[in-house]
């Protein structure tokens, strides 16, 4: 553990010195950059399916991608207008704040020392989650409790590993941890023998189980060990560019509420008559022009991406992870999704 702490405080530093590069070297704003650019490059995990994993035509798809799908629409009004660059975790901040990413949509947690030490600014979250494990059935394992003393697969440079470590002396219990690189290689880990459980949160633990070769050959026991708010992350300095990707989210959260789709957007564009729909699809107001963007901005994020739900149901969803009742639902449903008006 020793180690580990070293290497985490040697990438906040490294972090952090590069971002007082980047502050030093950019006078134009990241918008401007964009726009010049004609493409939103964003950075994501590439090997998570239902967060940011290529499909079998090559095509990036899952919720974080989608983020930067809805970030691209709103800027450049053209969804497709986005570079993906893979990163592992211990990359991610570097790339950022050296500027190598527009945004970061990696799954990445929230957590006090990232937004206070990496030159960060952490946006909204687009899924809420938390920590848990899983085990192969034939371990006859029901509860976490009972690992006292096993092998546990981790990505490295990640809150998992900390969690984890947490959670195990607060229980008294011992383990010895196996690090790897992506979370790719945990599965592989994991389903080669090296250890006797997978840790990570529990959405990716889904999306890794249903890469096994026998998915039901394994089970996420019901332990969930810590808060882990997953959104977007872009460079400090930049209030406009942070907004923009703050207010991509909102829009995706406020489409829904609204009753706005890909499929009505259009229609309801033509004929609605109710002023939070018309100021929101731009034909009344020009909220966009706070940001720096045009008038159907949101528009164009509902009509190319959809609104959150419909993403949550083509990425998130078909991992088995019902979001019906649950934290990620809306507010209105007893979720914890819950976005300022467009006004």
């Amino acid at each position: 553990m020793k180690t580990l702490v070293k290497i985490i405080t040697a990438g906040l530093l490294v972090s952090a010195s590069a971002a007082a590069v980047n502050a030093a070297s950019h006078s134009k704003s990241t918008l401007d950059l964009v726009k010049a650019r004609g493409m939103v490059v964003c950075g994501v995990s590439g090997g998570l399916p239902g967060f940011s994993a290529p499909d079998d035509a090559g095509k990036m798809q899952g919720i974080d991608a989608d983020v930067c799908r809805a970030v691209a629409a709103a800027v450049l009004g053209d969804s497709t207008k986005v570079e993906y660059r893979t990163l592992t975790a211990v990359e991610r901040w570097a790339a950022l704040t050296s500027s190598e990413v527009d945004l970061l949509s990696r799954n990445s947690t929230h957590t006090l020392t990232r937004d206070a030490s990496l030159g960060v600014d952490f946006t909204y979250y687009n899924y809420i989650d938390g920590q848990g494990f899983m085990v192969k059935n034939a371990l006859g394992v029901k509860s976490a409790l009972e690992l006292d003393g096993a092998k546990i697969c981790v990505q490295a440079g990640t809150t998992t590993e900390l969690n984890m470590a947490d959670y195990f002396r607060s229980n008294g219990i011992t383990f010895s941890p196996v690090g790897y690189e992506t979370s790719t290689q945990t599965r592989e880990g994991f389903e080669g023998g090296a250890c006797d459980a997978l840790t990570s949160d529990k959405s990716q633990l889904a999306a890794l189980r249903s890469e096994l070769k026998d998915p039901t050959s394994a089970t996420i026991l019901p332990e969930t060990i810590s808060k882990e708010p997953l959104g977007p992350v872009v460079r400090q300095g930049d209030d406009q560019w942070n907004k923009i990707v703050l207010w991509s989210i909102h829009a995706l959260i406020n489409g829904e509420e609204l009753g706005l789709n890909s499929a009505n957007v259009d229609e309801m564009k033509a004929s609605t008559t109710v002023p939070g729909i018309k100021r929101f699809l731009g034909t009344e107001d020009a909220m966009g022009a706070h940001l720096g963007l045009e008038a159907d901005w949101a528009y164009n994020i509902i009509k190319q991406v959809g609104n959150y739900g419909e993403i949550y149901e083509r990425t998130v969803a078909p991992l088995g992870i019902a979001r019906k009742g649950s934290v990620n639902d809306l507010w209105t449903r007893g979720g914890l999704l819950y976005s300022p008006p467009i006004r």
